[in-house]
């Protein structure tokens, strides 16, 4: 009887213990979690102060911006057999306010071969705006009010585009769908695109790539920073298979409009300089067409030269094709000015950023294992004909 007696009682004294140990625990838990407890409360107040002071700030830019951004419509003559009255249908895009003087940027596309187009601003009122300028290879416009303004309108910044990177939140507004005033978020995706240009037959350099929604409508308005500056004109974006946005938004960027834009409002056009050839990123599988290539040489592989262009003249080698029907790779373009150029993108982007109609640019070619050094005289980029005297019809977005 004792014995069990004090079995009992260790059992009831072991429970204690371990009653003790638990409530110990608890109390210390307890204790960590009330440490615990109001640090997550307060980081995440301060991630809903954030958000809100995110949503006050698009707010606040909105307001700020909302007026100095357009509707460009012209008017599109179709024939209609089945119902004569109907002899026009409307193109619409966007357009940003670039001067105090009524002057307006677009894209070549919104405006087509239209002389005259109509500019309606947030507020209903309309002017009739004259087409002062265009840039089919950058797809850019410039408008201007005709006629005098019934008040004064607000200058947009164009800001510096090189100095975007990845991941800046960005804005665009527009008239997607004719819904006028729409504003979409986004960020950077990439910068430093080239996008081909079909119509011209060339291709756009230094675009800005961003997830903002862009839509057709959104051509030709601002893709804004965080300071209310643009940093892009809208102009075009990739639609999915489902015929949806595909989350690839294009922009020219605004370092491309600050430098066109005004020899378009003194000069009507802009004079593009040409080096006369097609060529291509080196690739794993382009440089299997050139013998003797060292392994990751960079570069870029001519493939056609353009007779009495600047680069036939410099004596810049293009492929050729053997009695077999096999490819073989002309010279690879290495730099330009004693820059290194290692995509496509690089060379077209240094052409058109800092040399002109009638500038040498030295060329550093790798041809049969050696490196030459060729001299080119840059000429003017012949007008694209066929685009000039087809229908004109608005590109998407």
């Amino acid at each position: 009887m004792y014995l069990i007696l004090s079995r009992e009682m260790q059992r009831k004294k072991m429970f204690s213990i371990f009653a003790i140990a638990a409530l110990s625990t608890l109390i210390i838990l307890s204790s960590l979690a009330t440490f615990q407890y109001p640090a997550r409360a307060q980081s995440q107040q301060q991630k809903l102060a954030t958000l809100k002071t995110q949503d006050h700030s698009l707010n606040i830019l909105f307001k700020r911006i909302e007026n100095s951004v357009v509707q460009v419509t012209r008017k599109i003559p179709t024939l209609n057999l089945q119902n004569p009255q109907m002899r026009n249908a409307t193109a619409l895009g966007s357009g940003i306010v670039y001067d105090t003087m009524g002057h307006i940027i677009t894209n070549n596309h919104v405006v087509g071969t239209a002389k005259i187009v109509d500019v309606t601003f947030i507020d209903g009122s309309r002017y009739t705006a004259n087409v002062v300028g265009t840039d089919i290879y950058n797809d850019l416009a410039v408008l201007k009010i005709s006629g005098n303004l019934t008040k004064p309108v607000t200058p947009l910044q164009l800001g510096n585009s090189s100095a975007l990177e990845v991941g800046d939140q960005v804005i665009a507004i527009g008239n997607p769908f004719g819904l006028d005033d729409t504003m979409t978020t986004g960020i950077v995706s990439q910068k430093g695109r080239l996008l081909p240009d079909s119509s011209s037959g060339f291709s756009i350099p230094d675009v800005i790539q961003t997830d903002a929604l862009i839509d057709p409508g959104n051509s030709g308005g601002p893709l804004m920073n965080m300071q209310g500056q643009v940093i892009g004109i809208n102009t075009a974006a990739v639609i999915s298979d489902k015929g949806g946005f595909s989350g690839i938004g294009l922009a020219i960027s605004s370092n491309t409009a600050k430098r066109i834009v005004p020899i378009l409002i003194e000069k009507g056009n802009y004079t593009h300089p040409y080096l006369g050839l097609t060529a291509a990123t080196l690739t794993s599988d382009l440089a299997g067409r050139v013998t003797g290539l060292k392994p990751n040489f960079q570069g870029i592989l001519v493939d056609s030269i353009v007779k009495g262009g600047a680069v036939d003249k410099a004596g810049l080698h293009g492929s050729t094709t053997d009695q077999y029907g096999t490819k073989h790779g002309g010279d690879i373009i290495a730099a330009v000015d004693s820059l290194q150029v290692k995509r496509m993108e690089d060379l077209i982007s240094y052409v058109e950023q800092h040399k002109s109609v009638g500038d040498k640019i030295v060329l550093s070619v790798y041809r049969n294992g050696q490196t030459l050094n060729l001299q080119a005289v840059l000429q003017q980029r012949p007008s694209p004909l066929p685009y000039l005297t087809s229908p004109s019809a608005p590109m998407p977005p």
